[in-house]
């Protein structure tokens, strides 16, 4: 398995290396109040690339930290019960009912 994946990274690196062969031609970026960004091609990828997988990470951390504190109070949770079903003493109570009326 070890190899498949070594196998794979490997032609995946060499595809990516010929693509950014054959797109090394300058281009212009222009942005607002006539700022100008001159560069490689390939290089202007990857910066907007690496821009967009970050903004997508920062996107979902309150997701992430969300989950996790929720798995901490049910981890919680299950310790608990599991101690008091070891201690064997503590019953579990009825809900209380009216029968008065």
């Amino acid at each position: 398995m070890k190899f498949i994946s070594s196998f794979v990274g490997f032609v995946l690196f060499v595809l990516f290396f010929g693509f950014a062969l054959k797109n090394t031609q300058e281009v212009d970026l222009r942005f607002f109040l006539n700022y100008e960004l001159r560069g490689p091609l390939v290089l202007m990828l990857l910066g907007f690339f690496v821009a967009g997988a970050s903004l997508g990470v920062l996107a979902l951390t309150p997701t992430v930290f969300r989950h996790r504190r929720e798995a901490n109070k049910q981890q919680s949770t299950i310790q608990t019960l599991q101690t008091v079903a070891q201690q064997g003493t503590v019953q579990p109570q009825p809900d209380s009912v009216n029968t008065q009326q």
